[in-house]
């Protein structure tokens, strides 16, 4: 059998999630990754299961899977971002050896599959396992899967429509009944019961309705509530499997007049995500992902997010959920079609994707169709129509760069917009008629002022001038989307840069309004400053305050500053420099439009500016920025003080050079040497070259599996002296 008779002596140990291959945070070559790699693992199962079924459940191998069970080859499976099982009951023992060989060359997966390689897709796709692996043990009669669907939830009749799928391997020794019931915490909302009959093996579906829903609370975007829902198998009146599930009761609607959420109109307001990360590709850990979610929705202020351009993490979706993040979930595709076998793989992933994902209630789109392909009339007939079968309470779509609805077989019209208007801002088409709108993607990295298409790059490193177009460009876009009523609003491109061999500078794609290191940039500003000043009142220039050789005379002329306060005074030096409001004239249907100042000036005298932030006559907020470099500093900070000391929790420890006050400075060069201590590996490379990254980077800490006690960083800059940060690891 594969694998089965290679030594595992020399095998390296690793934990879950992992990578194939070291990487680096750019620069990446595919034939690092493009082979067959081999895991095994060597387990013993509690005697206390003894009689009950195993199954092996992958959340996610890159790209192609074969697991052999004490040297039994099961079926290879195919794709790096859906979850696939396995029952291998009849095959354990009391020593067990899972051998997977992992296959992660080029193959007609989407969205791989074409001839001309990875450079054909525009994200790479590091191989390894990257999501968790598990056994699950179960009765020979179990409930596999269950879908909560709320109805009519604005309506007194609402309800949960309950559908189960159960298994069995063998009929039931006596009378068979199956219990749902909601909760909230330990409060039963409502509950069922009901006799069903297994008159034979195998699957069986069966459905319950939970009504009488009084006094419920709705999930939303601002209040994010969730229930639990359980459903419970009893065979002779006792319980003898669960299934437990959380949901959101709410209504979600696309409309031609726009999108409406629990009966009121949303402007969609968001950012597309890649999940790829610098040295390990998608494989890191649960609360790294979550981090993600938090920083759209708490930093970046959005109500949505699309997971391009495949099914993302659980743990991301989990955290949706409880954030109240909407989310567009689709499958994997980048533009490219392939034969039938790979087109039946697109219509598995639709099934696969909707199954896992349905009891989600921050997703409310299914992208059924590949990003930015053709029309295939037939097969997106046929992934819509699945979609509808399996889930009818959710829309489908599929980004279209043609703006025509001529053989287009979707629910809602998703338009990937990158035109300039004449006057080169960024230019937003009229929707279609008759049709539910959107943008499922704006902005990018185009220089729309040069109406030149890509090659612009908003990299760190950049000259400041075409920095500060990017978070320009995207305030234009959801200004001029929400002039019309008939859009339903912007997700634009991107959240975070990623790695790519298409249009890309050193193997790395720069339209992030964060960089690779989830770091935000000065583009970041606009999406920082449209939160509600009365929770955390915000003022981000779209400038670094820096008089170097980039910028010898400042930020220039109609520099922008965006803040969600109602007035600014600016100071020079402590002296009144200007009094500024927004510009609601230009930007009439943004929250909070930018402010702009002229701060070309004699920057020799290395002058201070501070902005002070007024919501009526209150001042709410006062920020400092120096240009003084020789009081610059290095700045050293993890996102957890805890983490868990499993071999697998992880944190991002950031680090950047600042001015006195702690703003970025741009352009900051030198070496950083890292130094850990504790229980903890460092995932990134040492020494860290900030020149390559415009004076800003991150590494990754991960906790050693069954140790714990205190994990110390250091790092130290030849000019700028040691930073130390301390991170807890705690007994699992």
């Amino acid at each position: 059998m594969p694998g089965a008779a290679i030594d595992d002596a020399s095998f390296a140990p690793v934990t879950l999630p992992h990578c194939a291959v070291n990487l680096s945070w750019r620069e990446w070559n595919p034939a690092d990754w493009q082979d067959v790699w081999i895991y095994r693992k060597h387990f013993t199962l509690p005697k206390d299961i003894a009689g009950m079924r195993i199954f092996l459940h992958f959340d996610g191998v890159m790209v192609g899977a074969t697991p052999v069970i004490n040297g039994h080859a099961l079926p290879p499976h195919l794709g790096g971002y859906l979850p696939f099982s396995y029952e291998i009951t009849e095959w354990i023992r009391n020593e067990n050896t899972l051998t997977v060989m992992v296959d992660a060359r080029w193959s007609n997966v989407p969205p791989q599959g074409a001839p001309a390689g990875a450079k054909r897709i525009d994200y790479l796709e590091p191989g390894g396992i990257h999501r968790s692996v598990r056994l699950e043990a179960v009765p020979t009669i179990f409930i596999s899967d269950v879908f909560a669907k709320p109805v009519q939830v604005l309506e007194p009749s609402r309800r949960i429509d309950v559908n189960c799928t159960l298994d069995a391997a063998a009929l039931p020794e006596g009378p068979v009944q199956l219990k749902a019931e909601i909760r909230n915490g330990q409060r039963i909302v409502a509950t069922v019961q009901q006799a069903m009959t297994i008159e034979k093996k195998g699957r069986i579906e069966a459905a319950l309705v939970l009504s009488n829903l009084k006094d419920v609370t709705l999930w939303d975007v601002d209040n994010p509530f969730l229930y639990d829902v359980t459903v419970t198998l009893l065979v002779n009146g006792k319980p003898l499997h669960d299934y437990h599930t959380r949901i959101g009761l709410r209504e979600a609607r696309f409309e031609k007049d726009g999108f409406f959420l629990n009966g009121r109109r949303l402007q969609l307001f968001g950012l597309n995500r890649h999940e790829i990360f610098p040295y390990v590709g998608f494989a890191l850990p649960d609360r790294v992902m979550r981090h993600d979610a938090e920083m759209l929705k708490k930093e970046f202020n959005c109500n949505i997010v699309r997971c391009s351009h495949y099914p993302q993490t659980e743990a991301f979706l989990n955290a949706c959920d409880e954030l109240g993040l909407l989310v567009w979930e689709e499958i994997p595709g980048w533009n490219y079609i392939g034969n039938d076998p790979w087109k039946e793989l697109v219509v598995r992933d639709v099934q696969d994707m909707i199954i896992r994902d349905r009891n989600h209630p921050s997703i409310i789109i299914w992208g059924t169709r590949v990003n930015e392909s053709p029309n295939e009339v037939e097969l997106y007939k046929r992934t819509r129509a699945l979609a509808r079968s399996l889930d009818d309470s959710r829309p489908s779509s599929g980004s279209m760069t043609a703006h025509s609805t001529r053989n287009w077989e979707e629910d809602v019209f998703a338009f990937d917009d990158y035109h300039a208007d004449p006057d080169g801002s960024v230019g937003i088409r009229e929707p279609l008629e008759g049709v539910p709108y959107m943008l499922a993607e704006a902005v990018g990295q185009f220089n729309y002022a040069e109406k030149k298409g890509f090659n612009c790059m908003y990299r760190r490193d950049a000259a400041p001038r075409i920095q500060q177009l990017q978070a320009l460009y995207h305030a234009q876009a959801h200004n001029k989307a929400a002039d019309s009523p008939r859009n339903c609003g912007v997700i634009g491109w991107c959240a975070f840069e990623y790695s790519s061999l298409v249009n890309s500078y050193k193997a790395i794609k720069n339209p992030g309004v964060a960089d690779v290191f989830r770091i935000p940039k000065i583009g970041a500003s606009f999406y920082q400053s449209q939160g509600n000043p009365e929770v955390a009142p915000a003022i981000h220039p779209n400038f670094y305050w820096d008089f170097g050789p980039a910028s010898p005379t400042g930020p220039g002329k109609q520099a922008a500053i965006f803040s969600n306060c109602e007035r600014l005074e600016v100071f020079i030096d402590q002296h009144h420099f200007a009094s500024l409001l927004p510009d609601r004239k230009n930007y009439l249907h943004l929250k909070h439009p930018p402010f702009f100042i002229d701060l070309e000036m004699d920057g020799n005298k290395r002058p201070e500016l501070r902005i002070d932030g007024f919501v009526g006559n209150q001042l709410r907020l006062s920020r400092s920025f120096s240009s003084n470099p020789e009081q610059d500093q290095l700045l050293l900070a993890a996102d957890d003080k805890e983490l868990m000391g499993d071999g697998s929790d992880a944190t991002r420890v950031v680090f950047f050079i600042a001015d006195k006050y702690g703003a970025h400075r741009p352009f900051a060069e030198g070496k950083i040497d890292f130094a850990i201590d504790g229980p903890g590996d460092m995932i990134g490379i040492n020494p860290f070259d900030l020149k390559e990254s415009g004076g800003a980077g991150a590494i990754w800490v991960k906790t050693k599996a069954g140790k714990s006690g205190h994990i110390t960083i250091k790092a130290t800059h030849p000019h700028f002296g040691t930073k130390t940060v301390s991170i807890s690891v705690n007994s699992i």
